[in-house]
């Protein structure tokens, strides 16, 4: 049978060092069997641009002409507009005829920034898994909204824990720590753009902040997640007997 013309391959950047290389290399050989013997086109999806792609175990960033001459252009999907946020929940109503109410959209909005997995996520967690609310006769109010918000940023979700591995990375934290403390930051670093591309960030007429306001509720936790467990252990001293003295 022919080969397809254009194959996706998603979630590429979850592999890691010689993987990927080999996986990057092959591609680059099969190139000059297109169409024939070779997809025509290749899209490869991910978090991350191929530049930013880094050797497993080290903060070095793959190189080689072997490994990367095979890329075109780098196209970063992006967030839903208002209009496409209302559009979505409105295809649930349509299908199911249970409907949102109106103080939904802008709240959705509001912690959202149109994030697509954070709008999918917060209408997923009401409508399928508050078993209550699989009876269609009963609208989506703002306040089922903000529990399911709730759930999201306490409980370990797959996209959350991408999130707090990506807050890992030196070069974020080199830009997110100073936004959150409301200090200046070159909008023009590479540093910069990189967190921009991640999605952790965004460029508005006030400056530099964080994405939306889950992840403001979010990553200031995550950041300081190892700095309260330290305390903790600070404070956890032994117990002397009565009548003993603890000599350091």
């Amino acid at each position: 049978s022919p080969l397809p013309l254009i194959i996706m391959i998603d979630e590429i950047d979850s592999l890691v060092g010689d993987s990927l290389i080999t996986v990057l290399r092959q591609l680059r050989a099969g190139y000059e069997s297109r169409p024939d013997g070779f997809p025509q086109s290749v899209v490869l999806c991910g978090v991350r641009d191929l530049k930013d792609y880094r050797t497993h175990g080290t903060k070095e960033f793959i190189t080689g002409e072997s490994a990367f001459n095979l890329k075109t252009k780098s196209m970063r999907l992006g967030d839903f507009t208002e209009t496409e946020v209302r559009n979505l929940y409105e295809q649930h109503t349509t299908e199911t005829g249970q409907r949102f109410e109106e103080d939904v959209y802008p709240l959705v909005w509001k912690l959202t920034r149109g994030q697509p997995w954070l709008v999918n996520a917060l209408a997923y967690d009401a409508c399928f898994r508050m078993v209550e609310n699989r009876d269609r006769t009963r609208p989506i109010t703002a306040a089922i909204i903000m529990e399911a918000k709730d759930r999201l940023t306490i409980q370990h979700e797959t996209h959350l824990d991408q999130l707090k591995d990506k807050l890992k990375e030196e070069r974020v934290r080199r830009v997110v720590q100073p936004i959150l403390a409301g200090e200046a930051v070159a909008e023009t670093s590479d540093d910069t753009q990189y967190v921009v591309d991640l999605g952790l960030i965004r460029r508005s007429s006030a400056g530099l902040e964080v994405a939306n306001a889950i992840y403001k509720e979010v990553i200031p936790r995550e950041l300081n997640f190892e700095i309260q467990t330290d305390f903790g252990n600070l404070q956890q001293t032994e117990r002397w007997p009565p009548g003993y003295a603890q000599i350091d």
